[in-house]
């Protein structure tokens, strides 16, 4: 029966001694799985480049007849800089007290002469990799804790309603989830495509690990890779310091991309290769990083129709829609207005600290005959207005700006616009606009002669 082998561990010898590289070697490829030998040191970069090491074994000195380490402590610093994890073992043939005590300070993990004895340096090398181990498993656990931290600090968990609609979507969470299937969630802006991906990550079997959203909408174009693969220090102009992408920060976890329609068709060229390959390479680097995903992707747009006019890649929606969930419109399922009315009272009398209690018959009536064009969140607009601008203990008809907001057409919002205040006109004009594009931001933003951020900052304002 032959033994597995169980050998773990990258090691980088950097030294001008061909003879010690090759001894060190022969012992340590033994131990190691992997053993790389380098005498010059200037090829430095270019090997953290494009492997990650547990240990690295540099020599404080490469210049014939010069004891003063200067040249270590130099590469020293440069491959922290390159890796601020990177364990670092600093090897001599001039040992003393003071340089190891600089050494050290100077951020190396530990302080070998040589020559070594055998058993001295597999310790010293064992030590340095739990070292390395630990300091991976911190940075992984700070930046998952970064993004559970923003997670916890949002407003809402879970979704509001009793209507057979949503019962519909209920179900096809409760098959899904436990499965790792690819889902793609269909719905007009302010529907909680958002929630859905949530409850779907919630009762998955990676329910303890991360939710990683993405607002592909508010992704430029230039920033794409950097954003969702990630970037290695000095790749470009404001690359100050290695990042994760959130590919990798979502490694274990669920990936939830929104608005996965507005990207460009070289964008999905990209995504579409990550997906295939589930590996991702930072800007920046040559090193591919394997990845393990739940894909959960949403959009308001017409895909289908998109792939027709060569707009979305049809081998893409094949990719990322194995299971598709459609979420209905306020407008059919109002009866579930009442569960979200009072769902989000209760929030706002809450944070600002207002005595509104209830909601009344009058005021429910006039909800449920009203279209809600931004879904829910536009009642959640609607009731935080009437919440903070109320004195009473029950909200009436007339603390809804309802009146004021037509009920959709066959041909859209055709409406006489010198009924309305300023506000109402340029409600009416974004979500004209918007539907025009199908949604797009970049277009629709370019037709009203509007910044993307500014128009983002709109369709909050009014719920759309």
């Amino acid at each position: 029966m032959v033994e597995k082998n169980s050998k773990t561990g990258k090691i980088l010898i950097v030294d001008d001694n061909e003879d010690l590289l090759k001894a060190a070697k022969i012992f340590l490829k033994r131990h190691f799985q992997q053993v790389d030998l380098e005498k010059n040191p200037e090829a430095i970069p270019t090997l953290l480049n494009n492997e990650n090491y547990d240990v690295i074994l540099l020599d404080m000195n490469f210049t014939k007849d010069v004891s003063s380490g200067k040249e270590g402590y130099y590469w020293l610093e440069k491959i922290l800089e390159t890796d601020p994890s990177a364990v670092v073992v600093l090897i001599t043939a001039y040992g003393d007290v003071q340089m190891a005590v600089k050494a050290i300070k100077a951020g190396a993990t530990d302080f070998v002469l040589k020559p070594w004895e055998n058993e001295k340096l597999l310790a010293t090398l064992f030590s340095a990799m739990r070292l390395r181990e630990t300091r991976l498993e911190v940075e992984d656990l700070k930046t998952r804790q970064k993004e559970i931290n923003r997670q916890i600090n949002n407003k809402y968990h879970d979704i509001i309603g009793q209507s057979a609609a949503i019962h519909k979507v209920f179900e096809t969470i409760d098959r899904v989830a436990a499965t790792d299937a690819n889902v793609l969630i269909l719905g007009e802006n302010g529907t909680g495509k958002e929630l859905v991906a949530r409850a779907i990550h919630k009762n998955s079997g990676r329910k303890d690990q991360v939710f990683v959203n993405v607002d592909l909408g508010s992704v430029s174009e230039t920033l794409f890779e950097s954003e969702l693969f990630g970037h290695k220090k000095g790749a470009f102009t404001d690359a100050k310091e290695d990042r994760s992408g959130r590919f990798e920060v979502a490694n274990g976890g669920t990936l939830f991309l929104d608005e996965i329609g507005n990207l460009s068709m070289p964008l999905q060229a990209k995504l579409l290769t990550v997906l295939q390959n589930r590996k991702v390479s930072r800007v920046g680097s040559n090193k591919e990083t394997n990845i393990d995903i739940r894909l959960v992707c949403a959009t308001n747009m017409p895909l289908y129709d998109m792939v027709k006019e060569n707009k979305f890649r049809q081998d893409l929606l094949y990719r990322i829609n194995t299971i598709e969930i459609e979420l209905p419109p306020l407008r059919d399922r109002l009866e579930d207005i009442p569960l979200l009315a009072n769902h989000f009272l209760e929030h706002y009398s809450k944070k600002y600290n207002k005595p509104v209690s209830k909601i009344s018959d009058a005021a429910i009536s006039r909800m449920q005959k009203h279209s809600w064009p931004g879904n829910i969140r536009e009642i959640q607009h609607a009731i935080e207005r009437a919440v903070i601008m109320s004195n009473s203990l029950v909200l009436q008809p007339e603390d809804f700006n309802l009146n004021a907001q037509p009920h959709a057409t066959a041909e859209g919002d055709n409406v006489m616009l010198d009924q309305f205040k300023l506000e109402d006109v340029e409600k009416i004009l974004i979500r004209k606009v918007l539907k025009k594009y199908n949604g797009n931001i970049t277009q629709a933003a370019s037709e009203l002669g509007l910044t993307r951020s500014s128009l983002y900052r709109r369709l909050e304002k009014y719920g759309l």
